[in-house]
């Protein structure tokens, strides 16, 4: 696929330069609208403005939505009136609202001005909910049915509406705006007879969100029930808009992007990696790598601590990198694996003692046999290998010994801070590797020299 879309994108640009724009239209008319907006993204502005038009009406609509916001804008500060007019009747009330939520207020005034009415008022109800909740992602345009409506009123009632809204095939039944049962397509067209009441043929075991549910919530239903839409209800079950599934896997993209971007100590970014400045990469990466350097600190004051022995047995520093990154190599597995179970909701803080108990006996497994590895392998290889004569049976012991209790602090942080994160109402993401690696680090040096001072005598 991305062979072919690279011959297709040289053909289009090829095009482009000899001013072949019947053709263009024509190869651009086979093509996927993210597609298309992928194209859009790797052109100059001028060159995107031109192509846009000369996109069929409902076509570029659909491009449209899957365009950066940057080059929205661009497009839409060089629309005509009527030529943002045409965009806005096309498109659906949750993608415009997206639209005016990412775009300046110049801009935001201009699309409210052009939009129709019902499209204003659609919009604004909306933008009333919080971000990032079910009723700031859903759509208010859903096919709605009566429960006293015969199958045969119901498909007529379909055909009808179901040119404006955004999914036909998942129906909801409605009594005096309160959500009462769900009727898909298929159960309409195999219905026995036309005559069949909706009420007689309709779901009423319903599973639905309030507008003010969280949105990685409404993602996580789409995930577990495989829904094409969800319907969001306000507190008196009243039906008020749908979630449908492309806006779910935003979501869950968007989620899983920021999650990635916390573990690895990076504030998130809305942008792209290609359309983010170097001043905004900046900005994203500086608190955390300023946060880890002061804390680092702390590891640099138990060093301190120690130097007396350090400087009695000099052969002790050569093994403190590879505790401190087991460590935090061992802490980093814990604390991903836990938050990945956080967030398909598979653990709660109610399992905090379960994953604990697992969590000790699987880094004692490790703890011993990484342990066994290292004490083999400091006397065949540093010893004897490397004639290491400063290494003895017991500074070996203590190595390994501390290389136990490390690997088992490490993976019980790990796998007990994103749990306890999670509970106050902060992202577990943010106790991944970077801040447990330092806590780890900590610890290892502190279990080390102390292993070091008791067996060595120093």
């Amino acid at each position: 696929m991305t062979e072919r879309f690279e011959l297709v994108e040289k053909a289009l640009i090829t095009m482009l330069e000899e001013k072949n724009y019947g053709a263009l239209r024509e190869l651009m008319k086979t093509m996927n609208p993210v597609d298309i907006a992928t194209l859009f993204s790797q052109l100059q502005d001028q060159k995107i403005a031109l192509l846009f038009r000369l996109l069929p009406k409902e076509l570029a609509a659909e491009t449209f939505v899957e365009m950066e916001p940057e080059d929205q804008e661009l497009l839409i500060r060089g629309f005509s009136d009527n030529e943002l007019k045409e965009v806005l009747s096309e498109l659906y009330v949750d993608d415009a609202a997206d639209l005016v939520e990412e775009m300046p207020a110049n801009v935001v005034r201009r699309i409210l001005r052009q939009a129709d009415p019902q499209m204003r008022l659609s919009i604004n109800q909306i933008l009333r909910y919080p971000e990032n909740s079910a009723g700031s992602m859903m759509t208010t345009e859903y096919v709605s049915l009566k429960p006293d409506m015969t199958v045969g009123e119901s498909i007529l009632r379909i055909r009808r509406q179901g040119v404006d809204k955004e999914t036909i095939y998942t129906c909801y039944v409605t009594k005096d705006r309160t959500l009462v049962g769900l009727v898909t397509v298929k159960d309409l067209l195999l219905a026995e007879d036309d005559d069949v009441l909706v009420e007689d043929i309709m779901l009423t075991n319903l599973i639905s969100v309030t507008t003010h549910a969280d949105q990685e919530e409404v993602a996580r239903l789409f995930s577990k029930y495989n829904f094409l839409a969800l319907p969001v209800v306000d507190r008196e079950n009243r039906m008020v808009g749908i979630v449908t599934f492309d806006d779910a896997m935003d979501v869950l993209e968007e989620e899983t992007t920021e999650d990635i971007e916390l573990m690895g100590g990076v504030l998130p970014s809305e942008k792209t990696y290609l359309r983010s400045g170097i001043w905004e990469l900046f900005k994203s990466r500086i608190p955390w790598l300023m946060l880890l350097m002061v804390s680092a600190t702390f590891t640099g004051m138990i060093i301190s601590s120690f130097e007396a022995a350090l400087a009695a047995q000099v052969a002790l520093t050569a093994f403190i990198p590879m505790l401190m990154g087991t460590g935090g190599n061992a802490g980093s597995q814990s604390s991903v694996t836990v938050i990945r179970a956080l967030s398909l909701d598979e653990v709660r803080f109610s399992d905090l003692p379960k994953v604990l108990w697992k969590e000790i006996r699987v880094s004692v497994l490790c703890g011993v046999v990484l342990s066994l590895v290292c004490f083999a392998k400091i006397w065949l290889v540093d010893r004897m290998l490397f004639g290491n004569t400063q290494i003895t049976l017991l500074m070996d012991g203590a190595v390994c010994l501390a290389l136990l209790v490390t690997v088992v602090a490490a993976k019980i942080v790990g796998a007990i801070l994103p749990i306890i994160a999670k509970r106050v109402k902060l992202d577990p993401a943010v106790m991944a590797s970077p801040f447990i690696t330092t806590i780890v680090d900590a610890l290892s040096l502190l279990v080390y020299f102390l292993f070091a001072k008791t067996l060595l005598k120093l």
